[in-house]
């Protein structure tokens, strides 16, 4: 039996019928929660007449920016564990273009999006086309080609049967735990509108099962040596832990063998911040408890980590002589980095199968205890330093900003960032108080990734308060999706720190011995009115007079009817100086200015430290 759809009528019937099962959860949905369109010639005749004949099984979303949907669908993918994921379409050339920044974004944080970008024409037969990019020495060359190093897998639809193999490719890696990113699915536009008979059994509802591999028994014997070979241990908590759903597997972990442990950007929030054996934030933004383990540590565990140079300190902060490092990991890329002794495996199923193997061991009580008074010495620095200004009229800094937000915050709000100074600030001092509460893309550390990856975690969790925190660089860098929060009936609340420029950047240079050029705006700019622009997007908006207007300010938006922003000027000289790491930023060899050699001879002197590659 058979049917007669276009390709794209195909294509949209097909993915709207793709289930992910997950043995742990009660019930399955559809993979994809909905498709983000911007319409063009290049999609509105296929994808855009296909999606309205299936408006009843997905959903169309409209955004206002390319490439705001992808980071929304990004940040929906991450705040729903890989287990749901979005669609995004666009037409040719520049809406096409535009989904590569966010495409490096999924791709680096290893988060599922399917990109349908519609194409050129496969006939040819009105070449070129509006806005096709035309390769001299290459005809089959498109502007969608940029986004093949962004993508885990790529393909070009020319004729319609190849939908046939190219859909069930994508989804194996879509719901793959070690393949998963962005996949891309150019669509020649003529080709989306021509009709095939398609063999009925295409269309139905197809299951996709999480999986969960195990490790091979021999490196879970070789890292348990490992274990009761050392005198200090130290677990690094990654996103692989969160889409494992390991957190109670991590704990038990915990409990049973006394590790300490520290957590990085996408780990933080899998352990609870109060849990004894937690240390907090590790590397470059890391607690001066975490790093001063990890600088201690003779054994380093990676579980679901990238160890990526804010991890390690730029490899320079695990500095224990006999040191050794092993890696927890669904991907053997990841788990053999930095030569590491590799155990690639799901990490609930690893956790569970360590813990078992190591029964009755734990770690020597003289490190827990050393650990243990470490983090209570990092309490008394996160105390001071998200405490109020000493001085009410003082601009507050980013991190008393954090403090007051936390504070004031429902238990089950989402903190929802990812450029400049507030990851950071976030990573050290936000105290996630349930799981998913923290949300901060720093794989890619995308400006314009906060109000629209705001947009996504709200639709994956509508019933909980997301707080967005954003400078004012970011801000002006992308914030249209205001207006969709808006028209969606998306509530947000964006806490908009305005430093008058890019003050992290600023703060890096000058570090660098570097005169300051290009990152603040300056006073003789006119200073921009947020309040206003923002209200002309459809939000409620205010600004909080001073820091301690803001508890006030964040319970009105708290109870609003709508999105608000509420933007509060900070101070941006101010940086939390506890806790942090060497972050490798080359400072020039050569310069005029006295201040860069200094920072030159301290770079060498810190580069020394710096462990081999392998």
């Amino acid at each position: 039996m058979s049917l007669r759809l276009t390709a794209a009528q195909a294509c949209i019937r097909f993915l709207a019928r793709q289930i992910l099962v997950d043995e742990d959860e009660p019930e399955a949905w559809p993979f994809f929660a909905g498709v983000w369109a911007i319409f063009g010639h290049g999609n509105v005749g296929g994808l855009g007449e296909a999606l309205y004949a299936h408006r009843d099984e997905i959903r169309t979303f409209r955004a206002h920016n390319e490439q705001a949907m992808v980071h929304a669908a990004t940040a929906y993918a991450k705040a729903m564990r890989r287990r749901r994921a979005m669609v995004c379409t666009t037409s040719i050339g520049p809406g096409a273009l535009n989904l590569a920044t966010a495409a490096a974004g999924a791709h680096v944080s290893r988060l599922p999006v399917l990109l349908l970008p519609g194409d050129v024409f496969a006939s040819r037969r009105p070449d070129p086309v509006l806005q096709q990019v035309e390769d001299f020495g290459d005809a089959t060359v498109s502007a969608n080609d940029a986004l093949r190093p962004l993508s885990r897998s790529f393909d070009r639809i020319t004729r319609p049967e190849q939908l046939l193999t190219a859909l069930p490719r994508a989804m194996a890696q879509l719901t793959d735990p070690a393949t998963c990113g962005p996949a891309t699915i150019a669509f020649c536009q003529d080709v989306q509108a021509e009709a095939l008979d398609w063999p009925s059994s295409f269309f139905e509802r197809r299951r996709w099962r999480v999986r969960r591999p195990r490790a091979d028994e021999g490196e879970i014997r070789r890292l348990a040596g490992l274990f009761r070979d050392s005198s200090s241990p130290l677990i690094i908590v990654g996103g692989g832990v969160v889409y494992s759903q390991a957190r109670q597997s991590l704990e038990a972990f915990a409990a049973t063998t006394r590790s300490p442990m520290a957590e990085t950007q996408a780990g933080k929030g899998a352990l609870s911040f109060d849990h004894p054996m937690n240390l907090g934030a590790i590397g470059v933004t890391g607690t001066s408890a975490a790093n001063k383990a990890a600088a201690t540590a003779d054994l380093i565990v990676g579980v679901g980590t990238r160890l990526s140079d804010f991890t390690t300190g730029s490899r320079a902060l695990f500095a224990h002589p006999g040191l050794r490092l092993a890696q927890i990991n669904v991907s053997a890329y990841d788990g053999a980095k930095h030569g590491a002794t590799a155990v690639v495996g799901d990490a609930r199923v690893v956790l569970d199968a360590l813990a078992a193997e190591l029964a009755p061991w734990r770690s020597p009580k003289a490190w827990t205890t050393k650990c243990r008074a470490w983090t209570t010495t990092w309490d008394k620095a996160w105390r001071a330093a998200t405490a109020s200004p000493a001085r009410r009229s003082e601009a507050p800094s980013e991190a008393q900003v954090i403090g007051a937000v936390w504070r004031s915050s429902p238990d089950d709000a989402i903190v929802v960032a990812a450029s400049g100074g507030l990851p950071g600030q976030l990573h050290r001092l936000w105290r996630a108080k349930k799981p998913g509460g923290y949300h901060v893309e720093y794989g890619f550390s995308c400006m314009g990734y906060e109000i629209a990856g705001g947009l996504g975690v709200k639709l994956a969790h509508p019933d909980r308060e997301v707080i967005v925190m954003v400078g004012d660089g970011a801000y002006l860098m992308l914030n249209s999706e205001i207006a969709t929060s808006v028209a969606m009936g998306l509530r947000l609340v964006i806490v908009l720190l305005d430093n008058r420029g890019f003050a992290c950047i600023d703060r890096l240079q000058r570090s660098l011995g570097e005169a300051p050029l290009g990152n603040m705006i300056g006073v003789s700019a006119p200073a921009i009115d947020f309040v206003a622009h923002a209200a002309s997007l459809g939000a409620r908006s205010e600004r909080a007079a001073d820091f301690d207007d803001l508890p006030q300010a964040l319970d009105r938006a708290f109870g609003a009817d709508r999105t608000s922003v509420i933007v509060i000027e900070t101070d941006p000289d101010s940086a939390t100086r506890a806790g942090g790491a060497w972050w490798d930023v080359t400072a020039p060899e050569v310069s005029d200015r006295p201040q860069v050699r200094a920072a030159r001879r301290r770079y060498e002197t810190n580069a020394l430290r710096q462990r081999p590659t392998s």
